[in-house]
């Protein structure tokens, strides 16, 4: 049950970058059994709140609060000594390092000064069954897809019994049964107190879990209520300052007959003997539960994992690409679901990544024109409203804006077809739409759009068609009159096996 009086708060915190203020006099209080949801925009200011809540970086102006005192110098240190715990959106599990390991990190088991690894097991396994991770505690986080890595994060947050819990987009890269973990387990801290405060761009499950609401635009708090009262629209109307509208764009099909890939006997990690054909000017919907293969599909046709087939055709040239570089070549671009490790490369500025695709090339035939890479790059972040100094490390833009330019990097080789996996991930309803509207006027352009999508509304309401894959075997699929979330969900767990014709 929440108390009277809030365990951590912010109080009129203000923060600039470079003479740019982020955050204007913004509070916010947390309180004991409270799921508190903070929204906005990509850009509003979220990330950087929860950060001067962490003591990741410090306030300009204003004062942090843990139980009515104020916190002279907040740092991560003091957070943590708080009982302060945050999940970002962006993972900072180690690849090489075990299981056990990232769950302990920071806070190892120690004796006669070294580390007691049958104690970390012990406090390491009991915070991972919370998540329901049952791999092997001694298993390198690098091995596992980007949900499990989630639940590592989540897990290594537990480990440490937080008073207070940030959650930045949790949900973002889980699947159906992995969110249905996290929210049982976050009403369950809810019971026991702990004050959680719960960053998501999924209303539905804001709606679902969370009592109290601040919404921050443009860094300032524009509302700070009970979310009793308020439906989803009101929310994104608080978000936006307008009303939502239709998040998606008309639909309107450009299918052609034309075949810009064919694949029978397709076969790539989990995918076992798939046969599809990918028209031009499509969006191909990839739906099923996580972890059926839906990836390695997409990394097999791109040529970044083995791939075999008894006969392939992609734009016009015989058999599969066997590498990236031939993929690229052959017309194909991949847009991952990981922005941060596989998209981007997040330190470097922000015009390095936009032309990224094109310096091997430029660079072999010593073709290099820094004035036309330049003008490329302004009418890129013109064209995605990608705003600022190019300059910048692209770790430095919000969410979503990383996301515009994972996906713009592409637009000046004109590929004739976009892969793309999970490009909405921990995105605002506003970039959402704006994804949306290019995704349809790329395949209006006679391009072949192939969307791997964790959210079912975006096959709905996006694709013209949704192949459904479990157990690594196309198992239906659904032409436009058939998309519903009810046949593609049926589908994903076994209720609906049938394929049927194109």
């Amino acid at each position: 049950m929440a108390t009277d009086a809030p365990y951590l708060a912010a109080r009129g915190v203000s923060k600039s970058f470079f003479g740019n203020p982020v955050l204007r006099d913004v509070s916010i209080e947390l309180y004991p059994g409270r799921i508190h949801a903070l929204l906005g925009e990509n850009g509003a200011g979220k990330s950087t709140l929860i950060n001067l809540l962490s003591g990741a970086m410090p306030a300009d102006r204003g004062t942090i609060e843990i139980d009515g005192n104020p916190v002279p110098r907040m740092s991560p240190a003091a957070a943590q000594a708080a009982g302060i715990a945050v999940v970002q959106q962006e993972l900072s599990v180690t690849g090489s390092l075990s299981i056990a390991e990232n769950i302990g990190l920071g806070s190892y088991p120690r004796r006669f000064g070294i580390i007691d690894y049958t104690e970390l097991s012990a406090r390491a396994g009991a915070a991972a069954s919370l998540v329901g991770l049952h791999e092997p505690l001694s298993m390198p986080v690098g091995n596992l897809p980007l949900g499990r890595r989630q639940m590592v994060e989540i897990a290594k947050a537990l480990y440490r019994k937080p008073r207070v819990l940030i959650l930045d987009e949790p949900t973002s890269s889980l699947s159906a049964s992995e969110a249905r973990i996290l929210t049982e387990l976050l009403q369950k801290l809810k019971g026991e107190g702990v004050a959680i405060l719960f960053i998501s761009h999924r209303l539905p499950e804001v709606m679902a879990l969370c009592q109290h609401v601040t919404i921050l635009k443009d860094g300032v708090r524009t509302a700070d209520r009970s979310i009793a009262g308020i439906d989803a629209d009101g929310l994104v109307r608080l978000m936006v300052g307008r009303d939502p509208g239709d998040l998606f764009p008309h639909w309107t099909t450009a299918r052609s007959r034309a075949k810009a890939i064919v694949i029978k006997g397709f076969s790539s990690g989990l995918i076992r003997e798939a046969d599809l054909e990918i028209k031009t000017g499509e969006v191909l919907g990839i739906g099923g539960l996580a972890g059926q293969g839906q990836e390695d599909l997409l990394l097999g046709l791109y040529g970044a994992t083995p791939a075999e087939t008894s006969a392939a055709e992609v734009n016009g040239n015989a058999g599969l690409p066997r590498s990236v570089s031939q993929a690229n070549a052959m017309g194909i671009a991949y847009v991952p679901a990981d922005r941060k490790r596989e998209g981007l490369h997040i330190s470097h500025p922000i015009i390095t990544n936009l032309l990224l695709p094109g310096f091997a090339r430029a660079a072999a035939l010593r073709l290099r024109n820094r004035i036309k890479e330049g003008e490329i790059a302004k009418g890129l972040a013109a064209h995605f409203a990608i705003k600022g100094d190019l300059d910048r490390p692209a770790q430095a833009l919000s969410g979503g804006n990383q996301q515009k330019v994972a996906l713009a990097k592409w637009m000046p080789h004109q590929p004739q077809v976009l892969l793309l996996n999970d490009p909405t991930r921990g995105v605002d309803v506003e970039t959402k739409r704006e994804i949306y509207i290019m995704l349809r006027q790329f395949a209006s352009d006679g391009k072949a759009v192939v969307l791997l999508s964790s959210d079912t509304p975006e096959l709905v309401h996006l694709c013209d068609r949704v192949v459904v894959i479990r157990e690594g075997r196309i198992v239906s699929e659904l032409q436009r009159a058939d998309l519903s979330e009810q046949a593609i969900v049926a589908a994903a767990v076994g209720a609906e096996p049938t394929v049927t014709a194109a």
